[in-house]
């Protein structure tokens, strides 16, 4: 079966009650003003009328917005994702330059768009880029555990119990949650301070306590659960508005808004989160970014925006993904497990595809087959399932190409720092890393930090195999040529692959 993210059993947290209070910033906000109503036609006068006319009443049907719209493209744009959120078919998004149907348009293209939007959408504001939201080159220098001690509040002293690593301490849970999700530390600690201040004080009250983002449900009661629940709601925003499924927000209190067609992914990100914890008036306080959440952000770390420069854009033009081979052995019986699905937690990007060994027993029962390198580069994880190759070699997985190999097992797993070659040895599938319930490879692509999706705009392409979704998540095919195999968690004969080139992998002492 496919691999769910690691569901911890939390152990109540310890807090130091000897320190004295720490003062928390403030902030006040201001009260959103309404979206204007649209204009609609007013009807004439009826006309003085001859002896033996009839006077038959128009019927007028009222026309919004009737210019098209001039919009440039924001760097991860695609032609169907633009159409689902202006409303519009693919065939009406337009440009004098040669764009892609179905790949990544190069950033500030300018595309003629028709107006099907009317007045009331979310304000037109970007709040925060797009590189703030995932594991960028943006979080490279920046030192969780150093800033939490500094800060000195209710999360330095903070403990957890996670079953699969024992013991583990506010900064180390948070840290924890941005390597596995590719999310950015900074974020996870400026919300964590907008709704408990956790961070520079004390927990607000005693609900805050124990459900530090203010979701109140028992399955995510603990600090780390509760980061879990918030990683999960900014993939929704920022992956959703990529891909173009996400178009409205729906509140607590049964309201809803269209989202604004012009904002980017990390902006979304963050109404989206909002939304799901409060009320429309209270979220739109929340996100003016004179005197919500974008200051407080601010205040922490700094401008988001000047740190965005020295990185962007997440995807330059002409990006192709490197040459990649299937991740295991010729001459060795795998099966395709599972299709496009989710690439850590369930919701977000489908960027994972799963690969399982064909095995006499099934279930967890170990295996001597190999999992492979697919591409050659710099091992900067190796721990808990998981090993993390860095393709450019610069030692950090927040930037350019990077694989995620999960499930795979301590024994004989390739060492930190090791480069390997494609096709060299990595170590052994496993059901290690999660919750999983059978031996299998969880195996994800992403970019400056940023989850592909398996079927996107960027192809996943292993030896000319390339995935491509199902009706749902964990469906889906390979294709190579006239060659289809379908993905199934349980190793039918349709699901059988193997790896055609003949290369023998290089053994890692």
């Amino acid at each position: 079966m496919t691999p769910t993210p690691p569901y911890e059993m939390p152990i109540i947290p310890t807090v130091n009650t000897d320190l004295p209070p720490v003062p928390v910033p403030t902030a006040t906000y201001a009260t959103a003003t309404p979206p204007p109503t649209p204009t609609q036609g007013v009807l004439p006068a009826t006309p003085t009328l001859a002896p033996g006319q009839t006077f038959i009443e128009p019927t007028l049907t009222p026309t919004f917005n009737v210019a098209p719209i001039l919009y440039y493209s924001q760097s991860g744009d695609t032609v169907p994702g633009i159409a689902k959120r202006f409303n519009v078919t693919e065939e009406e998004v337009t440009s004098s330059e040669q764009i892609s149907p179905t790949g990544l348009i190069k950033p500030g293209t300018l595309l003629i768009i028709p107006d099907r939007i009317d007045d009331n959408t979310t304000p037109n504001i970007q709040i925060m880029p797009d590189s703030e939201i995932v594991f960028s080159g943006t979080a490279v220098d920046f030192n969780v555990t150093a800033y939490v001690k500094q800060a000195g509040g209710h999360l330095s002293t903070y403990r957890e119990f996670l079953s699969s690593t024992g013991w583990s301490t506010g900064a180390q849970i948070i840290d924890r949650a941005a390597d596995e999700n590719s999310i950015n530390p900074r974020l996870l600690l400026a919300i964590l301070e907008y709704e408990s201040r956790w961070v520079t004080g004390q927990s607000i009250d005693t609900l805050h306590a124990d459900y530090p983002m203010g979701f109140v449900d028992l399955r995510y009661k603990s600090g780390f659960m509760q980061l879990v629940w918030a990683v999960n709601q900014l993939s929704t925003g920022y992956y959703g508005w990529r891909a173009g499924t996400l178009t409205e927000l729906q509140f607590p209190d049964g309201t809803n808004l269209r989202l604004d067609p012009n904002l980017n992914a990390g902006t979304v990100a963050i109404q989206y989160l909002f939304s799901r914890l409060h009320s429309q008036s209270q979220w739109a306080q929340i996100i003016n970014p004179e005197t919500g959440f974008p200051t407080i952000y601010a205040q922490m770390f700094g401008d988001p925006w000047a740190r965005a420069e020295l990185v962007n854009p997440i995807f330059p033009p002409g990006l192709a993904q490197p040459p990649m081979v299937l991740p295991f052995e010729t001459n060795t019986e795998w099966n395709y497990s599972g299709g496009p699905h989710g690439a850590w937690e369930h919701d977000g990007a489908l960027a994972a595809i799963d690969f399982a060994p064909s095995t006499d027993h099934g279930g967890c029962d170990p295996t001597p087959t190999w999992v492979v390198a697919s591409a050659s580069g710099l091992v900067v994880r190796s721990d808990n399932g998981v090993v993390m190759i860095d393709l450019d070699g610069d030692g950090y997985e927040q930037t350019g190409w990077n694989l995620l190999y999960l499930h795979i097992g301590a024994k004989d797993r390739v060492k930190v720092g090791t480069w390997v070659e494609a096709n060299d040895w990595l170590g052994h599938a496993s059901c290690e890393g999660g919750v999983s319930t059978g031996t299998h490879l969880h195996f994800v692509r992403k970019y400056n930090g940023e989850w592909l999706p398996a079927d996107g705009p960027i192809p996943f392409v292993l030896d000319g195999w390339q995935a491509k979704l199902g009706k749902k998540p964990y469906e889906g095919t390979l294709i190579n040529g006239d060659r289809t195999i379908r993905a199934d968690p349980v190793g039918q004969p349709w699901s059988i692959i193997f790896r055609d080139s003949d290369v023998t992998p290089t053994p890692i002492p």
